[in-house]
């Protein structure tokens, strides 16, 4: 049986604290596509002080794979990577200066913790920080609200969406507005 108590933002859940933060840490990544062949094109960073980062990913030249769908979702086109782009090394070493030690927060991990791992295989760098999907640390309302939630966010910050910072603030603002006091969930 589950004994839930709320300590100082820590959620005690069977003698264990479970860190809820209150603003976490959100990473997004747009793709040269969908497949197992794409690769990062594009990485946004929020962190809970409200730090940010937004880097295009100049291809490696053997990152090859284009998809014209992809490029329509977030308009970025290959000329702006090879144009525009931040070598590999130069971003993968970013993010681990930035986020070393830390977790952040991908609301489509299945997706982004690969295309991440690409980045940093590909440039033989290890990713000092952990990536966890978001809904880790969702709690149950978060969870019933969180579409009409985001679904309203969006439409209210008028920004672009499918642009890797954009989408990381979304999610990082989606998450404070879903989540409640511990004390109004516990009965």
């Amino acid at each position: 049986m589950k004994k839930c108590v709320n300590m100082e933002n820590k959620t005690i859940v069977n003698g264990f604290k479970l860190a809820r933060p209150v603003r976490p840490a959100v990473i997004d990544i747009e793709a040269s596509g969908f497949g197992f062949q794409s690769y990062p094109i594009e990485v946004g960073i929020v962190l809970a002080s409200g730090q940010r980062l937004s880097r295009l990913i100049k291809p490696l030249r053997s990152w090859t794979h284009w998809d014209s769908s992809a490029e329509a979702l977030h308009g970025i086109s290959r000329d702006q990577l090879l144009q525009e782009g931040y070598a590999p090394r130069v971003v993968a070493e970013e993010l681990n200066d930035i986020l070393s030690g830390q977790t952040v927060y991908s609301d489509a991990w299945v997706v982004d913790k690969p295309w991440i791992d690409t980045l940093f295989d590909a440039v033989k760098i290890n990713r000092d920080f952990r990536i966890s999907p978001i809904e880790a640390i969702f709690s149950e309302s978060q969870i019933e609200d969180w579409d009409l939630t985001k679904k309203r966010i969006t439409e209210e910050s008028g920004q672009p969406i499918h642009r890797a910072l954009n989408d990381a603030l979304l999610i990082q603002e989606t998450f404070v507005a879903t989540r409640k006091p511990v004390s109004s969930r516990i009965a």
